[in-house]
């Protein structure tokens, strides 16, 4: 990926201080993904690394996961899997129990979703502390998935969360970073 396009990507995300709460900066990508060109190119350098690769499944956590991972999904001729909070899905489930900056949150996918051995990347828009993609990496894992990448357009690294998904034998994507959180 080129400086100017990271660039370019960076200037499309919209900040917006002091939510969801005060000191916190919150990164919206709705403004990249209503520009064609960088929600385009933010696909293809999200899927570059496995692109040819055997891609089973692209898995995408709730809600912002589900719109750049379909596209990913589409990218690399993949199924796709929602992981969702708790009591969203329809059928059977498994859960996980996660932890938040304070507190626990549940997450879900479809009991019968992943086929054990299958190859899955799992995708969201931003990586903070990374608690929901442990969450998520192990509920996918529970079901017999080969968690090959964890992708995400944006990295808060003071946050940690990058590291943490890299410590559980996960390569990470990402694609800009932010300073703060």
């Amino acid at each position: 990926m080129t400086p100017e396009f990271a660039n370019d990507l960076k200037a499309s995300v919209r900040a917006i201080p002091d939510y969801p709460k005060p000191g916190i900066i919150f990164r919206d990508i709705t403004t990249l993904l209503g520009e064609p060109r960088a929600f385009r190119r933010a696909i293809d350098e999200l899927v570059q690394p496995w692109a040819g690769s055997k891609i089973d499944k692209v898995a995408g956590i709730e809600a912002r996961g589900f719109i750049i991972g379909g596209a990913i999904a589409h990218q690399v001729s993949s199924g796709f899997v929602p992981i969702r909070k708790k009591g969203k899905l329809p059928h059977t489930c498994v859960s996980m129990e996660y932890a938040l900056e304070y507190g626990t949150d549940k997450i879900e996918v479809h009991v019968d979703a992943i086929t054990p051995g299958e190859r899955v990347i799992l995708v969201d828009d931003l990586i903070a502390t990374g608690g929901t993609a442990e969450g998520a990496i192990k509920l996918l894992r529970q079901i017999g998935a080969e968690v090959v990448a964890a992708c995400f357009v944006i990295d808060l690294p003071e946050l940690g969360g990058a590291a943490k998904i890299r410590a559980m034998g996960v390569p990470v994507r990402t694609l800009v970073a932010f300073e703060g959180h």
